[in-house]
């Protein structure tokens, strides 16, 4: 499966955190990452991660378009929540094109938790369907 993470500033540890807790899992997966998140990710795990662009210089966008592409099957993304970050229109798209292409989405802990033991039961093998080019379908 193709995995997009995104972690806003204030939730990178977390989601560091997170990818050490779950590195088993991720590991049998191809990852993406917006830049510093990805770099934040592989010193902590040494996980292998395709780093795009920094969210500010339009990793967001790129994920958004992989997104419309049918090249992502699931997006981790921790968000600021403040209440300064609530206009975010690049998220808003982001997230408005995973409801459209009907990709699984992880804004929170709670919720990547629940998706990534769902991904190792095989519940989201229905994305094989859906994304046959993804390199993992190729194999």
């Amino acid at each position: 499966m193709e995995i997009a993470i995104i972690a806003h500033d204030l939730k990178k540890e977390l989601m560091a955190q997170f990818c050490i807790a779950y590195c088993g899992i991720l590991s049998k997966h191809n990852l993406c990452a917006t830049a510093l998140t990805a770099k934040y990710i592989s010193e902590a795990t040494g996980l292998k991660i395709n780093k795009l662009m920094s969210g500010k210089q339009g990793g967001e966008q790129q994920v958004a378009s992989r997104v419309a592409y049918n090249e992502i099957d699931v997006l981790l993304y921790f968000r600021d929540t403040r209440a300064t970050n609530i206009n975010n229109t690049v998220e808003h798209e982001l997230l408005r094109m995973c409801d459209l292409y009907n990709i699984p989405v992880a804004t929170n802990i709670a919720t990547a938790e629940v998706i990534i033991t769902a991904l190792d039961r095989g519940d989201l093998d229905w994305r094989e369907l859906v994304n046959p080019r993804s390199e993992i379908n190729k194999k």
